[in-house]
């Protein structure tokens, strides 16, 4: 007898590296309903317990708004008229938009995965190009995690773009896949 299985299902089995091949508008999809959180478990553990950090406002700064591998912020984010971004974002937003920069310091060269807590729209930039971006998804459900997106790197400093959010702060994570 086969059982069915619901794809959701399936992908919370798979784990952390687990993605469903989605349209790249994977970046604006709605979170689900929950009526509990859910902690997060292996690489993306680190969402539940996260630290304070602002956004910087220009590249000049991002010096004072560092992101660790493997450790959460809580990042609050300037108005979008207050930032200088590297490169012009895919989707910058409005006027009544929030965004700011963070430098990340890769070491060893993989695939990593930035976690969004909310709708934002993430750019990474290395020297003056984009990266981009490997895989699109939705993060565990009931985890507060609203999108992951996986870049391919080599080891050098990057600026997380963070662009269009609606609110003046989100939570972040950058996480090596193994």
């Amino acid at each position: 007898m086969i059982e069915k299985i619901s794809l959701a299902a399936a992908v919370g089995a798979l784990g952390f590296t687990a993605l469903v091949a989605a349209p790249l508008t994977a970046q604006e999809m709605a979170p689900a309903v929950c009526a509990a959180f859910v902690t997060p478990t292996g690489a993306l553990a680190p969402w539940a317990n996260p630290a304070p950090l602002a956004a910087a406002n220009n590249e000049g700064r991002t010096g004072r708004a560092r992101l660790a591998i493997g450790q959460a912020a809580r990042l609050t984010l300037l108005q979008t008229s207050q930032v200088r971004y590297p490169l012009r974002p895919e989707k910058p937003g409005g006027s009544v938009g929030f965004g700011g920069l963070v430098r990340i310091d890769v070491r060893e060269a993989g695939t990593y995965r930035v976690a969004l807590g909310s709708a934002g729209w993430i750019d990474l930039v290395h020297g003056r190009r984009a990266v981009t971006s490997s895989a699109h998804g939705h993060g565990p459900d009931c985890t507060g995690i609203r999108k992951m997106v996986d870049f391919p790197l080599t080891a050098g400093r990057y600026t997380l773009q963070i662009a269009a959010n609606g609110a003046p702060q989100t939570t972040v994570l950058v996480a090596r896949l193994p």
